[in-house]
């Protein structure tokens, strides 16, 4: 026993898609920011919201509690996947205003813009608060790194990804009928699309993720991802993955930083949500879909983890349409 059996190529690449995929993003406060040396910006951490800076001119650098300082130059993209506080400056020593001073109102749908005139050199930049709903969030996810960053080459390579920040990043975007709908997706496909190329670069370097090196809760988290539908305990897979339920459960809760059997719940009810909000399957086939035999349990677990029953739920969905 605890004998993990290695996943195989195409799992850890399953792993990767389904497991840190981005949020299906509920709102965006965007900004674009026109600075002049000196300054310094510190933000704080932001809660269920993502954080994009995108560098059209210039370059800043970005420092956290703890962390090494990291520049960026003009063509540099960084995400902070959990929204974790950091500063931007123009030098990595220099502390300066809040944002919350600068910006105020961040309301998700609304965009802003700040002006710092100094009289040394300029830096521009695309900023992007990207809330997504929490309930969504496995641990998985939030142990991704603060920070993750594609140098200007990087974006390059991304034809796509380069040509909407570019769009986003200019100050006379085409606007119209649908226009809060259309940068809110216009953000969502940004993430996903910076996110492929730095999850490539962590499944190349498991220290980064520590869950990606240790092959027995690798392979149980592609498990939870990919057949959540079958009747799995504890007990089951942890046997399915060649280690005992006590080694298991202990080293899932300290790579993923949650129960297994709450991360399994997360990801039926991601895709209970899924199939009510965006498909017409009948309420009563949910359920089995999902891994739950009993329509009540699955009624009371999908209430317990968002709040609402699956019929309001969908409701809901379709009042927003």
């Amino acid at each position: 026993m605890d004998r993990p059996l290695e996943p195989t190529h195409s799992e850890r690449d399953d792993l990767l898609s389904e497991l840190l995929k981005p949020l299906r993003l509920t709102g965006v406060f965007d900004s674009r920011w026109h600075l002049r040396a000196p300054w310094a910006i510190e933000g704080d951490a932001e809660q269920s919201c993502a954080v994009l800076h995108f560098v059209t001119e210039g370059g800043c650098w970005i420092t956290g509690e703890d962390q090494t300082p990291i520049e960026l130059r003009a063509g540099d993209l960084a995400v902070f996947p959990t929204g974790t506080a950091h500063r931007l400056a123009d030098r990595p020593d220099r502390r300066g205003v809040s944002l919350a001073a600068m910006l105020p109102e961040r309301r998700p749908g609304t965009s802003g813009e700040i002006r710092i005139e100094g009289e040394g050199p300029v830096s521009r930049m695309l900023c992007a608060g990207l809330h997504y709903d929490a309930s969504a969030a496995t641990g998985l996810y939030k142990a991704l790194p603060w920070a993750l960053v594609l140098d200007g080459s990087q974006v390059d390579q991304e034809p796509l990804l380069r040509d909407t920040l570019r769009l986003l990043a200019t100050t006379d975007r085409p606007v119209g009928p649908g226009d809060r709908l259309v940068t809110l997706r216009a953000f969502e496909m940004a993430l996903v699309l910076a996110l492929r190329p730095l999850l490539r670069d962590l499944a190349g370097n498991p220290s980064a993720l520590p869950v990606l090196g240790h092959p027995g809760i690798s392979r149980a988290m592609v498990i939870i991802a990919t057949r959540f539908a079958e009747p799995w305990t504890i007990e089951s897979l942890a046997r399915e993955v060649g280690m005992s339920r006590s080694a298991f459960t202990a080293a899932f809760r300290d790579l993923v930083g949650e129960a297994p059997a709450r991360h399994l719940t997360g990801r039926r009810m991601q895709e209970a949500a899924r199939l009510l909000g965006e498909t017409s399957l009948p309420q009563s086939a949910v359920p089995e879909r999902v891994g739950y035999q009993s329509t009540v349990g699955f009624h009371l677990a999908f209430r317990k983890w968002y709040g609402m029953t699956p019929g309001e739920y969908r409701s809901k969905g379709a009042s927003a349409a």
